[in-house]
C-alpha cells in the first residue's frame, strides 16, 4: 500500500507512524505545506511540550473535550494517556506529571519529542517532504489522485491519504473538504484569554488565585481553578476552561460580556459573611488592609477593599453590617466587563472543522470516501488546556493508522 499523510505537525507523525507499525510493507510520506514540521510541538507548554494529561479515568478524561468527548470516550478504550506515556516511555523518553496532572518529557525541552518523532520516522523509512502544499485530492478507480502547489511536482497517486492537517481558522480553509461531500462545522476560536480594556484590575499583572470560581452572565458556563490576571485582563485554568466550553457562544457575542469572579470560592454567601462578621469581631482594632481573608494575595485585597470605597486605614471593628455586605459581594460576586479576546501564547486552537457526522467513529475514516482517513484537530474535536488536545491528536492518529 501507499499511504500518504497530509500534514505533518503531531497527529500526522503518530498516524504515519501507526500505519508504518500495522503495514510493514506500506510505503508511507508526509506531506507538509511549510518548510517547517510539528511547529506546535515545538512552542507547546512553552516550549517544554505538554504532551499528554495524568488524567488515567476515561469518563473524567472525555469531560475535558467541550466538543468530541463521547466520540473520545470510545476511542480511549483503545489508547488513552496511559497508552501514551507507555508509547514515549519505551522510546527512551522519560515523562514526569506535575501537581496539575500536565505531563512532560523529564528533559522540559520539546525538542526531545521532536527528536523521538524524527527518530521513529528515519527508522521506519518514512519520507517527510516539505513545501508539499496539496492543491487538489480526486477520487479515481478507488484511487487518491494528488495534486500538489509546486509547478515542478506533477500529480501522485495513492491507496489511502489521512488528513491531519490541523484546526483551519476559516471556514475557506475547509472547503476543498466541503467540496467533495464533508460536512462542515464553522471553525471558531477555543483556548483564549479574556480582555479587559476598560478595567483597573489588569494593573495587578501577574497574581494567581489557586481557587476561583468564574461565571458568565447570561450563560450557564462556569469554571473552577487557578485564574491569572494579566496585563490585558483574565487567563489561567479557569478562564481557559470557560473560553473552551464557550467558544461558540462567546464568538456569537463577538467577545462582549460580563464575568463574575468569586474569588474565594465559597458559593454560599453566608459563610463569607459569617467569617468576616468573626474577624470584625476577633481582630477590631486590625487594620482592614493588614488582615487579609482566605488568604488573598496582598495586591488583590487592597484592590478589592479600594474598589469597595474603603480606605486601608480603615479597621475591621468600623465595618458594620454594610461594609461587611460590600466586601462579600466583592469577594463571590466581582463583575468585569470583557471586550475581546487574546489567543492562548501559542497553541491557536479551533472549535468545529470536519463534523463528526462525516467520520466512521470506529476508524477515522470518512464517510462520503473510503480512501480518505482524518486525524486531529481538523475534526471538530477540542479540548481544554493541560495535554488533551495532543491525547486527542495521539488518540485519533492511533486509530486512524489501523486503516481500518
Amino acid at each position: 500500500m501507499k499511504i500518504a499523510v497530509i500534514g505533518g505537525g503531531a497527529a500526522g507523525f503518530f498516524a504515519a507512524i501507526a500505519v508504518r507499525t500495522n503495514y510493514a510493507d506500506s510505503t508511507v510520506v508526509i506531506l507538509e505545506k511549510s518548510q517547517k514540521y510539528l511547529s506546535k510541538v515545538k512552542v507547546s507548554g512553552g516550549g517544554r511540550c505538554n504532551v499528554t494529561n495524568g488524567e488515567s479515568s476515561i469518563s473524567k478524561l472525555a469531560a475535558a473535550y467541550p466538543r468530541g468527548g463521547k466520540l473520545m470516550k470510545k476511542l480511549f478504550k483503545e489508547f488513552n494517556t496511559k497508552h501514551t506515556m507507555q508509547w514515549f516511555e519505551s522510546r527512551g523518553i522519560p515523562l514526569t506529571i506535575q501537581s496539575d496532572n500536565c505531563v512532560f518529557p523529564v528533559s522540559q525541552d520539546s525538542q526531545t519529542i521532536i527528536d523521538c518523532f524524527l527518530r521513529e520516522a528515519k527508522q521506519l523509512n518514512i519520507n517527510i517532504l516539505l513545501g508539499h502544499g496539496v492543491q487538489s485530492i480526486n477520487i479515481e478507480n478507488d484511487k487518491v489522485v494528488l495534486t500538489f502547489n509546486k509547478a515542478n511536482t506533477t500529480e501522485t497517486i495513492y491507496d489511502k491519504v489521512i488528513i491531519a492537517t490541523g484546526g483551519s481558522p476559516k471556514r475557506s480553509g475547509l472547503s476543498w473538504l466541503e467540496e467533495m461531500g464533508h460536512k462542515i462545522i464553522d471553525p471558531v476560536p477555543s483556548l483564549f484569554t479574556f480582555n479587559m480594556p476598560k478595567e483597573s484590575i489588569p494593573e495587578l499583572m501577574g497574581i494567581v488565585v489557586e481557587n476561583a470560581l468564574v461565571r458568565i452572565q447570561g450563560s450557564k458556563l462556569i469554571s473552577e481553578g487557578p485564574l491569572l490576571i494579566t496585563h490585558w485582563g483574565m487567563s489561567g485554568p479557569a478562564i481557559l476552561k470557560l473560553s473552551a466550553f464557550g467558544a461558540r457562544q462567546l464568538s456569537e457575542w463577538g467577545y462582549n460580556f460580563k464575568v463574575q469572579v468569586n474569588w474565594v470560592n465559597v458559593i454560599n454567601n453566608d459563610d463569607v459573611v459569617v467569617e468576616l462578621k468573626t474577624i470584625s469581631r476577633q481582630h477590631a482594632q486590625k487594620l482592614l488592609s493588614n488582615f487579609r481573608p482566605y488568604g488573598l494575595p496582598v495586591r488583590l485585597w487592597h484592590y478589592l477593599i479600594s474598589k469597595a470605597g474603603f480606605k486601608e486605614d480603615k479597621i475591621w471593628g468600623e465595618l458594620g453590617k454594610s461594609g461587611i455586605h460590600k466586601i462579600t459581594t466583592l469577594l463571590t460576586n466581582d463583575v468585569y466587563d470583557v471586550e475581546g479576546k487574546t489567543t492562548f501564547k501559542e497553541e491557536f486552537v479551533t472549535c468545529g472543522g470536519i463534523s463528526l457526522e462525516s467520520i466512521d467513529p470506529r476508524t477515522m475514516q470518512s464517510k462520503i470516501h473510503p480512501q480518505l482517513y482524518f486525524t486531529g484537530e481538523i475534526m471538530d474535536i477540542d479540548g481544554i488546556t493541560g495535554g488533551y488536545n495532543f491525547q486527542a491528536a495521539w488518540t485519533t492518529a492511533y486509530i486512524a493508522g489501523k486503516l481500518g
